[in-house]
């Protein structure tokens, strides 16, 4: 059983940092938008990537450095991209409304948690190396921990694309989407820039 919830804390604890794929998440939520649908999609993803890790992915990554690096520069490029979208949508009141913009087809907003999700190398360090080394140091429980941290990953992504809804009251504003945007366009931005520096 502590294995398990050391699993859970550890998932949990590299998770919840607001990163791409939260702010994302968080604002489909307060969209509601595909709302069941990219919280599965991530969630499904990060438990993946674990069992990928417990099953001993993360040393072969740590021994083909040139992944890294292609995921290092791609996602910086998607993420700056995603930011100046964020940071248009921000600048231009045309853009916003109560609704946080045009709604996106289904495969459209998926592509988009795809590309937040498997172009960031941060991804794969916490998920497939860092979980999957931590959990292999609890042989033979190691998918006991690696339970408790996908339950992690699916209680977080549930609680962030749903509980957004007790946001509702300010998506009527202008204001309030303009700031969102905003705070989006600077995570993606610092993120970008931490992948291509090493910050």
């Amino acid at each position: 059983m502590l294995t398990f919830f050391a699993g859970l804390g550890t998932g949990l604890s590299l998770i919840i940092a607001i990163g791409a794929q939260n702010a994302f998440v968080l604002r489909q939520g307060l969209k509601k938008e595909h709302v069941l649908a990219v919280v599965l999609f991530c969630a499904l993803s990060d438990a993946a990537l674990i069992a990928l890790g417990v099953a001993g992915l993360g040393g072969l990554i740590e021994q083909v450095p040139i992944l890294i690096e292609i995921m290092r520069y791609g996602g910086a490029a998607y993420l700056i991209w995603f930011g100046l979208s964020a940071a248009r949508r921000a600048f231009e009141p045309g853009a916003l409304s109560a609704s946080g913009g045009e709604p996106k087809a289904l495969w459209a907003t998926l592509i988009t948690a795809a590309s937040l999700t498997y172009l960031n190398p941060h991804v794969y360090l916490d998920t497939v190396i860092l979980l999957g080394a931590v959990a292999n140091q609890f042989d033979p429980n190691q998918w006991v921990f690696a339970f408790g941290a996908i339950l992690g990953s699916f209680v977080w992504f549930i609680s962030l694309g749903f509980g957004a809804k007790l946001l509702a009251r300010f998506v009527t504003r202008e204001s309030f989407w303009r700031v969102l945007d905003g705070f989006i366009a600077l995570v993606m931005f610092a993120i970008a820039v931490t992948l291509l520096f090493g910050l």
